[in-house]
C-alpha cells in the first residue's frame, strides 16, 4: 500500500509562495478547521479571521500555508515559515508536466508557452535545454524564493 505524503517547502513568506504555486499548480488553499466557504470566498482571508478569533498574534499568522489539489488526486504543499534563507540548489525539485506526450518543436513550444505563464505569476527563467539522446527537451525554472523547478 502506498503512504500518502505532502510535499513542503521551506521559505520566508509562506503566503506569497504558496499563492504563487496556487497560480501555477491550479491548487487551492483549503478553508480553515471548521469552516465552510461559499462560492467566491477568499479561504485567505478565512484563514486571517479565524487566525486572529485563535488568537494568533498578527506577527506569527504568516507561519505556514498550505495548498490541496481541488481534485483529490495530488499530494497536499505545505510551506513553512524558516529563518534561514535559501543557500544553495535544491536536492529535490518539482517538474511540471507542460508538455507530456509532446516531441520536438511541438513540445518546446508548449514549454516556452508554460515558461511565459510562469514567468507572469513570478518565477525566473533560468535556462532552456534542447532535447538530446537522453532527454526531449525541459527549461529550468525558478519560484519567487529561488527554488528550482522544470518544466518538462
Amino acid at each position: 500500500m502506498a503512504l500518502e505524503f505532502q510535499v513542503t517547502f521551506d521559505c520566508a513568506d509562506p503566503r506569497t509562495l504558496s499563492t504563487f504555486w496556487r497560480d501555477v499548480l491550479g491548487y487551492i488553499h483549503p478553508a480553515p478547521p471548521g469552516m465552510q466557504l461559499g462560492e467566491g470566498d477568499d479561504p485567505l482571508e478565512a484563514w486571517d479571521v479565524f487566525l486572529e478569533k485563535a488568537g494568533v498574534p498578527a506577527e506569527e499568522r504568516n507561519s505556514s500555508s498550505a495548498l490541496v489539489d481541488p481534485d483529490g488526486r495530488g499530494p497536499r504543499i505545505f510551506f513553512q515559515q524558516v529563518p534561514e534563507g535559501k543557500k544553495v540548489k535544491n536536492r529535490l525539485h518539482l517538474d511540471l508536466r507542460a508538455a507530456a506526450g509532446l516531441t520536438g518543436e511541438e513540445r518546446m513550444a508548449a514549454l516556452e508557452a508554460a515558461c511565459e505563464r510562469v514567468v507572469g505569476l513570478g518565477a525566473t527563467r533560468v535556462q532552456r535545454f534542447e532535447a538530446d539522446a537522453i532527454d526531449q527537451g525541459f527549461i529550468v525554472m525558478q519560484d519567487p524564493e529561488g527554488n528550482e523547478f522544470c518544466l518538462d
